[in-house]
């Protein structure tokens, strides 16, 4: 039993609505329905009463929400506690990222960011974007790193969390390379020949992009699921091996695209752009990150004004 899928039920026992319920806990409504129907199972007991409107929890579900409220509450606190009583030493902060941007960007915008601004202390862990979006709304990191794309925004109160953006990256389909020097597979392949697709798992926020992306397909397309996966990486490596297309981040496939073990799959009719975004609680009082934000904040200007 996970302890998000306690926050699930709390989310729809406080909004009485399943699309409300998941923006609450930004995932999809699919997502948010799995994991209730996980907990069920966990519990041993229905603990939502699909058919009223509004959406009404069982006896067994009010019991489990009145107990997990506060046993949710009393493991958090007892996490907090522990979290600040280790603590890095010194100027640190808390950080969680993408998969893809912890082992891309993040290391290389420390470096440079350090480097003007002076040295702190980091704990980074890297992890699925909507996890960490949840550890921001726990209050359980400083600061936090992930794409964002206009057509699968994440949902968080621009009342308690500021954003910046750090840049922007290229999000394109790949192949690997046939003997003949072309892609092995290219959109939008063709009916009788669909191509493999290598996909994220739906969860997952760079899958919505891609969502994205054939919603907005000049033409059809045929593509055939082969293979599912979490990390950006993982789909590279498959790739490379010639499974099939994936979409992928520039910067992690970059090497791959300049050593010809990749190509790009499609025009740029099948691509989208990135934003790379870092994210922080507006109450958060650590006095480190305080400084770091004002001087992202300065960097932007700056930016933003051509200097």
């Amino acid at each position: 039993m996970h302890l998000r899928w306690i926050g699930d039920l709390l989310a729809l026992a406080d909004t009485k609505n399943f699309s409300r319920a998941a923006e609450a806990r930004h995932i999809t409504q699919s997502a948010l329905s799995r994991r209730i129907r996980s907990l069920e199972e966990w519990v041993g007991a229905e603990l939502v009463h699909r058919g009223s409107y509004p959406l009404e929890l069982t006896q067994a579900g009010q019991l489990f929400c009145e107990q997990g409220r506060e046993a949710l509450r009393l493991l958090l606190e007892a996490r907090a506690d522990i979290r600040q009583e280790t603590r890095m030493p010194g100027k640190a902060i808390q950080v969680r990222a993408g998969h893809t941007l912890s082992m891309t960007f993040l290391p290389k915008w420390m470096k440079q960011f350090q480097r003007r601004h002076g040295h702190f202390n980091a704990r980074v862990v890297a992890e699925n974007v909507l996890d960490a979006v949840m550890a921001l709304s726990e209050g359980s990191c400083d600061l936090m790193f992930c794409y964002h794309h206009p057509r699968a925004p994440i949902l968080l109160d621009p009342a308690k969390f500021d954003y910046l953006t750090l840049g922007q990256e290229a999000f394109i389909p790949v192949s690997a390379v046939s003997a003949s020097g072309k892609p092995a597979f290219s959109l939008p392949g063709r009916k009788n020949i669909p191509i493999p697709y290598l996909a994220y798992t739906s969860t997952t926020f760079l899958g919505r992009v891609v969502e994205v992306i054939l919603k907005q397909a000049p033409t059809p397309y045929f593509l055939e699921l082969c293979y599912e996966a979490d990390m950006a990486m993982l789909l590279m490596n498959m790739a490379k091996e010639g499974y099939g297309v994936a979409w992928l981040p520039e910067s992690s496939v970059a090497e791959a695209l300049q050593q010809g073990a990749l190509v790009k799959a499609g025009g740029e009719e099948w691509s989208t752009q990135l934003e790379i975004r870092s994210y922080r609680a507006k109450q958060n009082t650590n006095a480190t990150l305080q400084d770091l934000w004002r001087s992202l904040e300065m960097e932007s200007v700056v930016q933003r004004s051509g200097g």
